[in-house]
């Protein structure tokens, strides 16, 4: 009929709350056409999801399509269908969902059931849809599982996704999305929870499967630089209704509208220019700060001449080799999750600490704040002029110190206790630590608020009340409460959208110069580390692989584990797509697989290199004779 296999006309969807009428999607029109690739874009809020759920019947019970039609080509029944007039519980919608129509969620772990295998999530898919025997349907999840390139698909059936890496989680919910093999194949924010190299993977898993099986995709996202290497056509939604919509290439190439230009331009880049700022769409206006500059203990002369703030010598840990029986644990068993780590950071600089999940990050940076123990190795902490023995402390000391280091965590809400109030939740450390009394403790609540770009007049409200990227920054108030010297902050913007990204990372700048702030920054993303960080330590299997300070780092990467990362940041331009077949699944983070000089295996164990400029790769020996490729 209209060549399009779906088009959403004039769509407005409402919710009723408490407080009244929610126009969540205002008047939105689009079309998918068959095989093609459309892609959703905007911040959280904007409706984008919400669309998808209407598409699909599964808006909450509060809300309802309002007014506008969902016209589905059926393929199956090879007549359209107005979704928006069909019954979200009968049985049309109900062969709809997930047999013609199917959707990935954002989060595998909270999408998936935990307590059944794998196999039987995806069988439970196949046999609602299609008549088959239970061999047959278990030989149809086997199949797909293969097709979504999983190590081995027979074994995958019979396991949990707790087993499962974040990676592998995912590519289940595909499989159990396309197991049917549908039409069109809804795809919400898919790879935001994954580090960039899986996420590489999963784009390029996406792409060929959409080729092999000639579906349409209708993807929805924040991150432009997904949008630029997958979608074809792109609607730009913001605050329920379209902002501006167009092909790829128009839209990057020249945007109209102020709130894409805007997007465009809170986005990290690689080739920013020295200087230049992140511009978010809303910016945060820091006030205050006296009653922190007032109680900063000034550095006594020649202090630096004892150290780095921080020196790391050594460190080791091992997960699961604690003893049993008679005899204890067999020297050499469990995971080796940090191997020998060295590195310091001096006062006043931005330590960049990149790697994929599970390279040992987080681990190091709980043995450095003493909330882990480490298995051998020094943690040693220059307290204004006194070198202090981390790993010694014990009693009054140990808790004096924790005022000097604090720790701003990846997950703004999950890191709130829901039960407090901002107010107490900012105050804790101070009562804690027996800072001040009530009325000095409220006065320092009020200015970190401030600080912070919040608004005291929200001091009662509890965690719920608030946006991720206002979570995050009280996340950060509650930090900084103590005055610490040094923030290790863990993937502090992961977890936002690019335009609240923006927002963060320049109040933490800011607060670094204004408050002499030193940070270890953890990301996957080096987009973002390339942004803040003054030197980077690319991290791997638990062993540091190559340092340097963050302009040589990124003009003259060594190592391929790095290479390999710079290569999978999706940047938000079509004319520099990723290099999708060069990405191969898993052997970038396998350092056996890395070419020589660079293997490390039960034979080969190079240690860190210098090659000159403060640039230490991972390498045997010889290498400085050697031309590295």
């Amino acid at each position: 009929m209209s060549g399009n296999l779906l088009t959403v006309e004039d769509l407005k969807v409402q919710f009723q709350a408490p407080e009244g009428l929610v126009h969540a999607v205002r008047g939105v029109s689009f079309r998918v056409r068959p095989g093609s690739t459309v892609a959703l874009v905007g911040e959280s809020g904007s409706g984008k999801s919400v669309v998808s759920q209407a598409i699909l019947g599964i808006l909450p019970r509060n809300g309802r399509i309002a007014g506008g039609r969902i016209l589905f080509d059926d393929p199956a029944s090879r007549r359209m269908v107005d979704i928006a007039a069909l019954d979200r519980d009968g049985q049309p919608m109900r062969d709809l969902r997930g047999g013609r129509i199917s959707i990935i969620f954002q989060e595998p772990m909270t999408s998936l059931s935990p307590l059944h295998t794998i196999g039987n999530q995806i069988v439970e898919a196949v046999r609602l849809h299609r008549d088959v025997r239970p061999k047959e349907a278990r030989d149809l999840a086997r199949d797909m599982l293969a097709r979504v390139r999983f190590p081995d698909p027979a074994r995958a059936l019979d396991t949990y996704p707790f087993e499962l890496s974040g990676g592998l989680r995912q590519r289940a919910m595909i499989a159990m999305a396309l197991v049917c093999r549908p039409a069109l194949l809804i795809a919400d924010e898919p790879t935001t929870a994954l580090d960039v190299t899986i996420q590489a993977q999963i784009l390029k898993l996406i792409k060929d499967l959409q080729a092999e099986l000639g579906m349409a995709v209708l993807l929805i996202t924040h991150d432009l630089g997904v949008v630029a290497n997958l979608a074809e056509e792109v609607v730009v939604m913001y605050r329920g209704e379209v902002m501006e919509s167009g092909t790829r290439e128009d839209i990057f190439a020249n945007p109209g509208h102020p709130y894409l230009k805007a997007l465009l331009r809170a986005v990290p880049r690689f080739d920013m220019a020295p200087g230049e700022r992140l511009v978010p769409l809303r910016s945060v206006r820091s006030e205050g700060g006296r009653l922190l500059e007032q109680a900063r203990t000034p550095w006594p002369p020649g202090a630096d001449a004892a150290g780095p703030l921080l020196k790391v010598e050594g460190i080791t840990k091992r997960y699961g080799a604690r003893g049993g029986g008679w005899f204890g644990a067999k020297a050499g068993a469990g995971t080796l999750a940090v191997d020998d780590v060295s590195f310091a950071v001096k006062r006043g600089e931005c330590l960049g600490l990149v790697g994929e999940s599970g390279c040992g990050k987080t681990t190091l940076s709980k043995i450095v704040l003493r909330a882990l123990t480490a298995d051998s190795g020094s943690v040693t902490f220059n307290d204004h002029g006194t070198p202090v023995d981390v790993l010694k402390l014990s009693g009054g000391e140990l808790e004096a110190f924790r005022r000097r280091m604090q720790f701003v965590f990846q997950d703004p809400f999950g890191s709130l206790n829901p039960r407090m109030t901002v107010f107490d939740i900012i105050a804790e450390p101070l009562v804690i630590h027996r800072i001040g009394d009530a009325a000095e403790r409220a006065e320092r609540v009020k200015e970190l608020m401030a600080l912070v770009g919040l608004d005291v007049r929200h001091l009662k409200r509890y965690p719920h009340s608030f946006s991720g990227g206002q979570r995050q920054r009280i996340g950060i108030a509650r930090a900084l409460a103590l005055r610490p010297d040094l923030l290790i902050l863990d993937e502090p913007v992961s977890a936002l959208d690019v335009s609240i990204q923006a927002q963060v990372l320049n109040l933490l700048k800011d607060l670094k110069e204004r408050l002499g702030l030193t940070y270890l920054f953890i990301s996957h993303n080096l987009a973002v580390v390339d942004y803040m960080a003054d030197r980077i330590m690319v991290m791997c299997r638990g062993r540091i692989v190559e340092t340097a300070p963050r302009e040589l780092l990124f003009r003259d990467p060594l190592h391929p584990y790095t290479r390999a990362l710079l290569s999978a940041v999706p940047e938000p331009d079509p004319a520099r797509p990723l290099a999708l077949t060069e990405l191969e699944e898993g052997r970038s983070s396998n350092p056996a697989a890395w070419p020589e000089p660079f293997t490390i295996d039960d034979q080969h164990h190079p240690p860190l290199v210098h090659r000159g400029g403060g640039h230490w790769v991972r390498a045997d020996l010889d290498m400085t004779t050697r031309e590295v490729a």
